[in-house]
């Protein structure tokens, strides 16, 4: 989870933004396929860090890229390449979406276990631990960790629960060696 002050302030404008103009669930998706972009092709964001380049061909690259997206993330990009923070892209995108989940009653989770999950057991895991968070469902991210051995941790923002194998056998470990 970030930190990052500047990034929540950030989501938060743009969250205010997206709530007065009902297109919160458009600009997660975007957020969503932008951060996807940037992970696939990380040399996109160098290119928009790079000081030789000028913010007007920087702004115009981004308009040219994200021609289908959100006005208001767009914008969003233009005043963080001007703010000369388009580093922090990331992390407002999980800020705000952050935010929107918990607009809408629900929390992301991630979710590391040594499979991919069946829709039945996202819908179990979300139903169950939305509840102990205080939230009506959960967006699980599920992550696969051989390591694991079996059973599944669960991440909440700060929270972790923690049934797996190995981690029970950890805890064995601990308790006859001392």
């Amino acid at each position: 989870m970030s930190q990052s002050t500047v990034a929540k302030r950030y989501a938060e404008a743009l969250f205010q933004l997206a709530s007065g103009q009902n297109t919160l669930a458009e600009i997660v998706e975007d957020l969503k396929e932008l951060t996807k972009a940037l992970e696939a092709t990380p040399e996109l964001l160098s290119l928009l860090q790079a000081p030789k380049i000028s913010t007007d061909k920087k702004k115009a690259l981004i308009t040219g890229v994200l021609a289908n997206a959100n006005p208001a993330v767009v914008n969003l990009l233009h005043v963080l390449v001007d703010r000369k923070r388009i580093s922090e892209v990331s992390a407002v995108a999980e800020a705000f979406q952050t935010l929107a989940a918990s607009a809408q009653g629900a929390a992301e989770a991630t979710v590391y276990s040594t499979r991919a999950l069946t829709d039945e057991e996202r819908a179990e895991i979300s139903a169950s631990f939305a509840k102990l968070v205080g939230k009506e469902k959960l967006d699980i991210t599920n992550l696969i960790e051989p390591a694991l051995l079996g059973g599944i941790r669960v991440q909440i923002g700060n929270y972790i629960y923690d049934s797996t194998v190995a981690s029970k056998l950890e805890g064995l470990k601990r308790t006859l060696v001392g």
